[in-house]
């Protein structure tokens, strides 16, 4: 069996204009074809200009060619061997950033091409899944400025039938203290002791300065862990938020490949790894970030705010990971989130979601909503 072709597609719910910080109302949807009659399907949450540009580009030179060029012609079953030639190939003007994006997508649609070709899930080609069910965790985004807009907002995620949830800071946090710490008190007070919370900082503070006040708030109300306390190149900023009693996670906002963790991990002092597997540079480099992870006594909780092909990746990995990690759940209101696919993950009694057992992803695409929202 033999790669034939990369298909990218852009996907926009109309009107959408990008101004707040969600990827579910645009999607780049990338497909791995070949000659045995099997198309890999993936997602990416990059600009989908860009990655179809990667994914085009003619040749430069041995160095410095598009995706296409590198794969077309190659055994898709050799995902790891081709994720070393992507990146090798790219290396001129790759290495990081947005190339790694555009490789995330080839190497889970390579995965998903895979497991179909064996019959098996992905989770079982990774290694022994441990888990069939796992723990959920809703983004509340955006969480609100007084306390009945929080208690509205969580209240989605609740009906959900979320048991963890995630609420997301805003920047007049920083401005006003006092108020954010009334936020997050009546976040804690309103969903009770039970349900797990967690707060995902996202741009919202500039310097540590913005964010330690908020610390022993965050402890003495039970958080999980604060993610994404800073901007992601200030690593020596997010090693000060240690020492307060909760968890830092950090590198969703843009780290790729286990080369740029390491330095989280060692510069930055983070507690828990949070790479996107459409970003970070797929399911092959997520398995070399875990590996380092472990190697430091680290976490690992992926970050997924796309659509059920995101998901389906993170589940996965996490179903055979080495901790019973919770699964990102995206509480979007966008179409293109929850009716991409044709299978969905429902949130059980016990706040959990199965894990797919079909081949491959074990996901397919809805082509009724493709061509719904697919940009010409």
């Amino acid at each position: 069996m033999k790669i034939t072709d990369i298909e990218v597609i852009e996907l926009r719910v109309p009107g959408w204009t990008g101004a707040t910080f969600d990827g579910s109302y645009d999607n780049c949807l990338v497909l791995v074809h070949t000659d045995g009659g099997i198309t890999g399907i993936a997602e990416v949450d990059s600009v989908p200009a860009v990655i179809k540009a990667i994914v085009n580009a003619p040749r430069s030179h041995t160095h410095a060619m598009g995706l296409k060029e590198i794969v077309v012609g190659q055994d898709p079953l050799q995902v790891e061997a081709l994720w070393d030639r992507m990146y090798d190939w790219t290396s001129y003007y790759g290495r990081r950033g947005v190339v790694i994006h555009a490789i995330s997508a080839v190497d889970i649609a390579l995965w998903d091409i895979r497991g179909k070709a064996l019959g098996k899930p992905i989770a079982e080609l990774l290694g022994t899944r441990k888990r069939s069910r796992l723990l959920a965790y809703g983004t509340v985004y955006p969480l609100g400025e007084s306390a009945d807009e929080v208690r509205s907002n969580i209240d989605r995620g609740l009906k959900l039938g979320l048991q963890a949830i995630k609420i997301v800071a805003d920047p007049h946090w920083r401005e006003d203290v006092r108020r954010a710490e009334m936020l997050i008190r009546t976040a804690r007070e309103h969903v009770g002791p039970n349900i797990r919370l967690m707060v995902d900082a996202a741009t919202a503070w500039e310097k540590a300065e913005d964010g330690l006040p908020l610390m022993p708030i965050f402890r003495d109300n039970n958080f999980l862990w604060v993610e994404a306390p800073l901007p992601i190149d200030d690593l020596e900023g997010h090693a000060r938020f240690q020492g307060f009693g909760v968890p830092i996670g950090g590198g969703d906002l843009g780290l790729t490949t286990h080369y740029e963790y390491e330095q989280a991990f060692d510069v930055g002092k983070i507690d828990i790894a949070q790479p996107d597997v459409t970003m970070a540079g797929g399911i092959t480099e997520l398995m070399r970030i875990a590996a380092i992870a472990r190697k430091r006594g680290k976490r690992v909780v992926t970050h997924g705010y796309k659509s059920n092909i995101t998901i389906s990746a993170n589940l996965a990995f996490l179903s055979q990971h080495w901790d019973d990690e919770p699964a990102e759940y995206s509480t979007s209101k966008s179409e293109i989130r929850w009716k991409l696919t044709r299978e969905k993950f429902e949130i059980g009694p016990d706040g959990r979601i199965p894990v797919p057992e079909a081949p491959g992803l074990g996901v397919s695409l809805d082509t009724a909503i493709v061509e719904k929202f697919r940009v010409a």
